[in-house]
Order: C-alpha cells, then sequence, then structure tokens
C-alpha cells in the first residue's frame, strides 16, 4: 500500500452534543441546520479533499508533496479562516429565517474549532468507498481531545508548526503538552481563530421575501424528520 505525504484537517463544531439533545423535539430542524453549517465549511476548504462527515466534523485532507513548511501551515491557517467565515455567516442566516423553534433561533450556541497535522497516509478502499489510514490519520484524530480553553482555535502538531516556522510576531501562540491515548506525550500549539479571522461585517437587514424564502428551505429540509415513516406492506402470500 504505497503511501504520501499529506496536510490533514478537522473542523469539528462545538456544542453539538448539547444543541442535539436540547433541541431533539425539533430534531428535523437542528439536523437541517447543522448539516447546512457543515456543506458550507466543506465548500469553504477548495484546496482540500473532504475524507469523510464524522458526526459533527469533517475530516479533510489535501497532498502536501511539493509543499515546504512554511506553505504547509499556511495552507491550514487559511483553511481555517475560510472555513470559520463560512460557518459563522451561514449560522446567522439561519437564525434569519422565521421559524421561532430553538432549533433554528439558538444556532449561536454553536462554535467551530479546528486541528491540522501534516504526515504520511495511504488510502485504503472498502466497498468503493475511499478512506484514510495510518498512524498519522489516528494522530490528528486524537488531537481533538485537549485542554484548550478557547471555544475557537486552530491547534496544530509539533511537526507541522516547527516545520512551517512561525515567522509572525504578531499572532499569540500558546503552546501546550498533551498525552494522546496510544502515543504518549506531544507538543502542540494552537492560536484563538478571533486572532487570524477578519472580523465578521454585519449582516444588511434582510428583506421579507428572503426571510420567507429562508423559512420555508428550513422547514422543507426538516420535513424528512418529522413525517412518519410509512412501513412497507408485507408482501401477500402466493397461490
Amino acid at each position: 500500500m504505497a503511501t504520501r505525504r499529506a496536510l490533514l484537517l478537522i473542523a469539528d463544531i462545538g456544542g453539538y452534543t448539547e444543541y442535539m439533545q436540547f433541541h431533539r423535539s425539533m430534531l428535523g430542524h437542528a439536523e437541517a441546520a447543522t448539516r447546512r453549517l457543515l456543506d458550507k465549511i466543506v465548500d469553504a476548504a477548495r484546496d482540500f479533499d473532504l475524507i469523510e462527515i464524522e458526526g459533527d466534523a469533517a475530516f479533510l485532507s489535501r497532498d502536501a508533496d511539493g509543499l515546504d513548511g512554511a506553505a504547509t501551515l499556511a495552507a491550514a491557517t487559511r483553511a481555517a479562516v475560510a472555513m470559520h467565515r463560512a460557518f459563522h455567516t451561514q449560522r446567522r442566516l439561519v437564525e434569519l429565517n422565521m421559524c421561532p423553534c430553538q432549533s433554528c433561533t439558538q444556532t449561536s450556541a454553536l462554535t467551530l474549532k479546528f486541528v491540522a497535522h501534516v504526515g504520511d497516509v495511504a488510502t485504503q478502499t472498502i466497498r468503493r468507498r475511499k478512506k484514510l489510514v495510518g498512524m498519522d490519520v489516528i494522530y490528528v484524530h486524537r488531537l481533538l481531545k485537549n485542554a484548550v480553553t478557547v471555544p475557537e482555535y486552530l491547534l496544530v502538531s509539533d511537526d507541522l508548526f516547527r516545520n512551517g516556522g512561525s515567522t509572525s510576531t504578531e499572532l499569540v501562540v500558546h503552546e501546550i503538552a498533551q498525552d494522546l491515548d496510544d502515543i504518549g506525550q506531544v507538543q502542540t500549539f494552537y492560536v484563538d481563530v478571533q486572532d487570524i479571522a477578519a472580523p465578521l461585517m454585519a449582516l444588511p437587514e434582510p428583506s421579507l421575501l428572503l426571510r420567507i424564502g429562508a423559512t420555508f428551505d428550513m422547514v422543507g429540509r426538516g420535513l424528512p424528520h418529522v413525517l412518519p415513516r410509512r412501513r412497507p406492506r408485507p408482501l401477500a402470500p402466493a397461490g
């Protein structure tokens, strides 16, 4: 199985479990809202391939062969900034629809965080579905469990940070040691996404027509989750 160098990036929605549990009575709208958010997150990472949607997270990758350390770190940072902007723009648009349910009006509780790592991966195909495998894939997923206290951050592995070189003196970079399951003690670095992303521009006041259209869109997306499912009729006995 051939291996290649890849930049691995996970965008993880914070507060997802609480949001889905709190709004389980309107599960259709909660699911539709988070699905729209994930769609926009993936679309914003134009240089990356979507590997898999993992519940409340998007796992992405891009080829790192031929990229030096600085370019690799810059690619992860650009993608995080673009996905953060797309996420919050879409989150605010969801809240503009006229549906009064809490699934639609309280998406502001959701946040977005990122972890990134560069390493060697292989592609495995099972029933026509391609997946990335390798120790570095496990590594980047282990990074999601950390002690970072800010709600929205970009956390990168030691390999990615040191090879990329921190050339910016304006960013406040925090170093944090972690003890990863089955891996051991590692050093990681993180920045608050608010420090690297430009402030979001205020949205113009939406027209009534736009709000009505957004409302019907959300209602339509939620219908499959609230309508009763038909049970297949039993087959008539032969003869």
